[in-house]
This record gives C-alpha cells, sequence and structure tokens, in this order.
C-alpha cells in the first residue's frame, strides 16, 4: 500500500499516456499466505521443496514452493488468484519470472526435478523442462476465458518447443551486465529463432550488475555508458526491444546527459524502431502466417556460403537488415562479413560492397554496423511515440537498387485474433531493377478500420549519399495509394 496506494489509478495513467503495463507474476506460494493454503488443500503444490526447509534469496530467506501447472485444476485455482488481484485492475501483459521455475539457485540438476514433483503428468525428471509450457497455459486460457478475442501477452524467463501457441515471448535471464554477455545473446537469440522460436528478448544493459556501476564510480561511468549504448543498439534489432536491470536506472534519461553523443544514440536508436513498425509487424505477422522468423541466421539464406556457418555475432534481422553489433569496449571499427552472392549497402552512408568478404566496418560510438541486402524494400512509418499512433500515415518505401525485390506489406488491427479468421490485408511491393519501376500492387483483404487510403513515398538508394539514413529527406516520388495497382518510375 505504501508504494502502490491505487494501483487501478496508476494503470489507468500509464494507459492515458499512450503505454501499456505489464506487471510480473511469480508462480511462487510461502507457507504464510492463503494463495499457498489454497492450492495446498488442493494437493498442487510442490511438497520436498518445503520438507528440505528451503529458504530463497529475498531478504533473509524464506521457505516456499511452486505450484503444478500440470494439472488443470492447479491451472485454474492460480488464474482465479491472479483474476481476483491483479486481472481486474487493467494489466494489459504478464511478466512470468522464475518459470524454469527456480526453486533455488545452485542446485543439482538431480535434486531440481526431485524438487519439481511429481507432477499431474509424471515425474519432474520427464517434465522439467516443459514448466514454463504449462505455466503459460495456465495464463493464456484464463485470459482466453475472459475475451476470448483479446490479444494475451506473456513474457516468460524461460522457454520450450511451441511455446508461442500461448501467446508468450521469452527472454533470456538475469545475464549479467559484462561484455561477455552481451555478445553471447547474439548466438542464444539466432539459436532461439533455429530453434522454431522467434519472439525472444534480453534485458539490455545486463540484469546483475557489478558493484563498479552499481556504485557508480566515476572512473567507469563511461564504460557503463558505452555498454548500455551497444546493448542497446543491438536491442534496437531483436525481436523484442527492451531495457531493463538492477540499478543505475535505464531510462534514456538517467543514462547519459542530455545532449551527450551517448544519449543522442539512444534516442536516434529508439525513434528508429518506432520507423521500422511496417517492417517489424510484417516480420512479426509472417510467424504465424508463414511459420516465418524475425531474426534470421545467415546460414538460412546464404546456405551455400560455407563462410557464415559459424558466425554467431551477425544475423539478419527479416529479409533486408545485415546487423553486427559491437561487443568490445572502446572499438570504432569492426570486423563485418557480408555474405556471398549479392551486393551489400552500408545503411548509413549508402555506400555498396561486393559479397563474399570481410571489411573493416566503420563503427563509431553512435552507430554499430548495418548493412541492408541490395534488393531490399524497407517501409518506414512516420515518427511516433506509440503503436497505433497514425495507423493510416505515410509509409516511405527505401528501394535498395542492385537486383530485382519484393515486400508484402501485412497489417491487422493489433489487437484482436481476428487475423485468424483471415481480417488482415497484403499489400505485394515489388522492384524491378531492370526497368527502376516500382509497382505497389493491389492490397488483398480486409479487416474493420484498415486504411482505405494512404500515402506511398519511394527513395531509391543507389549509392553514396548524406541522407542514405534519413527518413525525412525529400522522397524521389510520391503517390496516393487507395488499394488498386499503382506503378511508379523513377525521374
Amino acid at each position: 500500500p505504501a508504494r502502490f496506494p491505487d494501483p487501478r489509478a496508476m494503470v489507468d495513467e500509464v494507459h492515458r499516456r499512450n503505454a501499456q503495463i505489464m506487471i510480473s507474476v511469480w508462480p511462487k506460494f510461502y507457507p504464510t499466505t492463503d494463495h499457498y493454503r489454497e492450492l495446498d488443500e488442493s494437493g498442487l503444490l510442490y511438497q520436498r521443496q518445503i520438507a528440505m526447509r528451503s529458504r530463497d534469496w529475498v531478504g533473509p530467506g524464506y521457505p516456499s514452493t511452486f505450484y503444478d501447472p500440470y494439472s488443470r485444476r492447479g491451472r485454474e485455482i492460480f488464474w482465479g488468484q491472479i483474476r481476483e488481484h491483479l486481472d481486474v485492475l487493467g494489466f494489459d501483459a504478464w511478466w512470468m519470472d522464475a518459470t524454469e521455475p527456480d526453486m533455488q539457485s545452485n542446485l543439482s540438476i538431480e535434486e531440481r526435478t526431485l524438487r519439481m514433483g511429481p507432477t499431474a503428468e509424471g515425474p519432474g525428471a520427464e517434465f522439467f523442462n516443459s514448466y514454463v509450457l504449462m505455466q503459460s497455459r495456465a495464463i493464456f486460457e484464463g485470459e482466453q476465458s475472459i475475451d476470448p478475442n483479446d490479444r494475451v501477452f506473456i513474457l516468460t524467463r524461460s522457454t520450450f518447443g511451441g511455446l508461442q501457441r500461448y501467446g508468450s515471448a521469452s527472454w533470456s535471464g538475469d545475464v549479467a551486465a559484462r561484455w561477455d554477455d552481451l555478445r553471447e545473446q547474439i548466438s542464444a537469440g539466432v539459436n532461439l529463432s533455429l530453434s522454431g522460436l522467434p519472439s525472444w528478448t534480453h534485458d539490455i544493459g545486463g540484469f546483475s550488475v557489478e558493484d563498479r556501476y552499481a556504485n557508480e564510480e566515476p572512473e567507469h561511468l563511461a564504460e557503463w555508458r558505452e555498454l548500455n549504448l551497444r546493448w542497446f543498439q543491438f536491442g534496437a534489432f531483436s525481436p523484442l526491444f527492451r531495457s531493463h536491470g538492477e540499478y543505475p536506472y535505464r531510462e534514456i534519461f538517467n543514462l547519459a546527459p542530455d545532449g551527450s553523443e551517448v544519449q543522442k544514440s539512444l534516442i536516434w536508436h529508439d525513434r528508429m524502431r518506432y520507423r521500422l513498425l511496417p517492417y517489424i509487424y510484417t516480420l512479426a505477422g509472417d510467424t504465424y502466417h508463414r511459420d516465418g522468423t524475425i531474426v534470421r541466421a545467415l546460414i538460412m539464406d546464404f546456405p551455400d556460403d560455407p563462410n557464415v556457418r559459424d558466425l554467431g555475432e551477425q544475423y539478419l534481422f527479416g529479409p533486408a537488415f545485415l546487423v553486427a553489433p559491437v561487443t568490445e569496449l572502446g572499438a570504432r571499427t569492426w570486423p563485418v562479413y557480408l555474405p556471398a552472392g549479392t551486393r551489400w549497402y552500408d545503411f548509413h552512408t549508402g555506400r555498396v560492397h561486393d559479397g563474399g568478404q570481410t571489411v573493416a566496418a566503420d563503427a563509431p560510438l553512435a552507430r554499430m554496423p548495418l548493412f541492408v541486402r541490395a534488393g531490399s524494400i524497407v517501409p518506414i512509418g512516420p515518427a511516433v511515440e506509440y503503436t497505433d499512433q497514425q495507423l493510416d500515415g505515410p509509409i516511405t518505401l527505401f528501394v535498395y537498387t542492385g537486383a530485382d525485390g519484393s515486400f508484402d506489406l501485412y497489417e491487422d488491427d493489433g489487437e484482436t485474433y481476428a487475423h485468424q479468421d483471415g481480417a488482415f490485408t497484403r499489400i505485394p511491393i515489388r522492384y524491378d531493377d531492370a526497368s527502376g519501376t516500382v509497382t505497389i500492387g493491389a492490397r488483398e483483404g480486409e479487416y474493420p478500420g484498415m486504411a482505405a487510403r494512404r500515402t506511398f513515398n519511394i527513395r531509391w538508394i543507389a549509392g553514396p549519399s548524406r541522407s542514405a539514413a534519413d527518413f525525412d529527406a525529400e522522397p524521389d516520388r510520391a503517390v496516393r495509394y487507395s488499394g488498386a495497382q499503382v506503378t511508379v518510375r523513377p525521374g
């Protein structure tokens, strides 16, 4: 009550500011609580954890255990408790922490499986890794029972195959604020995508902070800011873009002084993420409709190039962008391998490079190496501050010449499951390199509230230009689109 005297008013205020709010919930219970007793009376708590008199890491340490989500009744009780105390307050999403389940740190695998069981499905040793799947199911089915057409979003600290069926994404856990941890997030995320889990994220800046950063020691402040900025640059090209961690605070205005190079770069990447929403939302739609993935290992697109097979620190963000995050303190150039079989544009300068070579890419503090494949069509939206602002706003098509290209712009209502029944649109966009023409095809499909008309601006990127990365530069052409096919020629 002292911290949150009126939670409903707080949630309402967040909504008034055009934001949404997610609350952290654990499947963990203390013996002194009514929630514990309700589950215990039905035999739905793991008893070995209590019998071992284990204490958690909170304060002096308290006895606790986890409930059994493999039981339908267990899931119903757990959701009922959440519904009674939290869901009625209007929270938009669920941050389901400790879903390993995290009984106690530093236990052996054997002991962990013993403490997670027996489950309603069988021994913990058999079902241990799938705890998160059943936990997410509890929340998803609970939400669906109230409003089956309202999209559910769940963020979990562990994952399992098929987790996305329950509206869930995962983050990589409580990683440390260190350069090697930043580096490891890249290959970890790429491997999640290869495993059929397209929606993942990480704690930008690292969750667990060394004392030298937590104490804000002046001699380490520059490194702290650089680490956060480099991680932020990587995060802007991750499936989910989120900053989180222990003190120091991670807001842009807390990380660096106003007007500093670090803060300017943080703001630029934050704004760029919003400008890329038409591109990113299409990638997200493809994960459902076309079994796609947002982040792609290079081997997925360049299987005949042996040089990409062991590249764990580069990846594709959708079909267009080649991303190479900087993961070393003080680095201002960065080796980037450009896959063979195509040409690549430096996103920031427009300079063109042949594929099949490693380049020493410029990597000033303000930006990381970012390349775009020739033939790419990248839709850029208007400058917005929240996702459903200006849904009918103009879209600028950045067309990277040198190869034929295509992009199917995807849109739906962004709020319901109507897209599962066909309520969505696609606008096929094609580029013919020989003639330089861009064809914006006839709109396919419809949904309530869709933008019936909009302006498409077009920029042809063909080489070095000071405005190569300027989203607000004067377009080469502009057309008004109302759903019928339009062909646009340069000049």
